[in-house]
């Protein structure tokens, strides 16, 4: 290929791609593996104006990174239900990348100011991000087991049934807390064989074996970098729900949801819940 250098302060010459092996015509192209025409079809605002747009994007984007959350943060469940937690902390650094892209992606959707967005508010109807399936199912895995959530879904038969079987299922954490007991700490019976759709409950001596596994941690360090990836979990997603309640706030105020909750209200409630409690109050008593 011909040399194309520039000197400073030169405009760089036209590059020749004349002797490139490029695969001009193509047997399967990149639009055709990315089923990319009907991807780039499911953009349709129901009204006219400019920043519907923006909203569904963003909106749809977002799904697209909770399907990649779902697929990893499954697999590493399981994983760690077999004892295999390397591959799992692979898994689980990949959530908290797509994390941070999910938090970055409110940044864009504050562009919008109110005004954009009450132009067409009224035309979403009862459509609201609480009814998102995917994000039900992901705080289904976590461990924020809620079953009255389902019923938002009802009206999905597929949806509901896998609603159901995530609810039923033990969580991230509960594999976690079995994991522990298969390597000899003292995990009580009660945790580690309960009814997985209800929410978990903090106990002292949950605390007290990640207390040993962070006070050793040569000893335990599987153990220790698995709580830290689910920490890192944890962390991403409070920083996720501050910044859509912030969003929120700063697009609609103190309006209510368009899904019927109480807005800002109900997304300041949210803060307060935690998937893996003994891995933040093990932090005081170190």
């Amino acid at each position: 290929m011909r040399d194309h250098a520039t000197g400073p302060g030169e405009r760089p010459r036209h590059v020749d791609l004349e002797d490139e092996n490029v695969h001009w015509d193509q047997d399967m192209s990149y639009g055709q593996y990315l089923d990319l025409e009907r991807l780039l079809d499911c953009q349709h605002p129901v009204s006219d104006q400019h920043d519907e747009m923006l909203f569904i994007v963003i909106h749809q984007a977002s799904e697209l990174w909770m399907r990649l959350c779902l697929h990893e943060a499954h697999a590493a469940a399981e994983h760690i239900r077999r004892d295999a937690l390397r591959p799992a902390f692979k898994m689980l650094t990949r959530v908290a990348r797509i994390q941070e892209q999910l938090i970055k992606a409110w940044e864009v959707l504050v562009t919008m100011t109110p005004a954009d967005y009450l132009s067409f508010r009224d035309e979403l109807g009862q459509s609201s991000g609480f009814q998102s399936y995917q994000y039900r199912e992901l705080e289904f895995l976590l461990g924020n087991k809620n079953a009255r959530m389902i019923e938002a879904h009802r009206g999905h038969p597929g949806h509901y049934a896998r609603l159901h079987r995530v609810l039923e299922a033990p969580s991230l954490y509960d594999v976690t807390l079995q994991r522990l007991a298969d390597r000899g700490f003292a995990i009580p019976a009660d945790r580690l064989e309960r009814d997985w759709a209800e929410p978990y409950e903090a106990c002292p001596e949950v605390e007290a074996a990640w207390a040993a596994i962070y006070r050793d941690t040569a000893t335990h360090w599987e153990l220790y970098e698995l709580a830290e990836k689910l920490v890192d979990l944890e962390y991403n997603f409070q920083k996720w729900r501050f910044s859509h309640m912030k969003t929120v706030e700063r697009i609609i105020g103190y309006r209510r949801g368009t899904g019927g909750t109480a807005g800002v209200g109900y997304l300041v409630k949210a803060l307060d819940l935690q998937f893996f409690p003994e891995l933040w109050s093990v932090r005081t008593s170190l």
